[in-house]
């Protein structure tokens, strides 16, 4: 792996290193509401994601193409 680069130089936009807490949190709440929506009436649809989290409230802020001259090696090692 040490000479793996990264092939589209794609990062997060803030500096979080992680959005792994935010991911269980609205994965919890998802799977609850799914559970409660099955015991009351199953023919009904599932609730869409996006009433649970919105990925521009996540650490990460969401994620961005940096050009390769605006990033330096360290940033494109895998």
């Amino acid at each position: 792996m040490s000479r793996s680069r990264r092939k589209t130089p794609i990062c997060g936009i803030t500096t979080a290193a992680s959005e792994h807490f935010d991911k269980q949190i609205w994965h919890q709440a998802y799977r609850k509401a799914v559970r409660q929506r099955l015991a009351t009436n199953p023919h009904q649809d599932f609730p869409h994601l996006r009433e649970f989290f919105n990925p521009w409230s996540m650490g990460k802020d969401g994620k961005r193409y940096w050009g390769v001259r605006h990033l330096g090696a360290k940033w494109l090692r895998k």
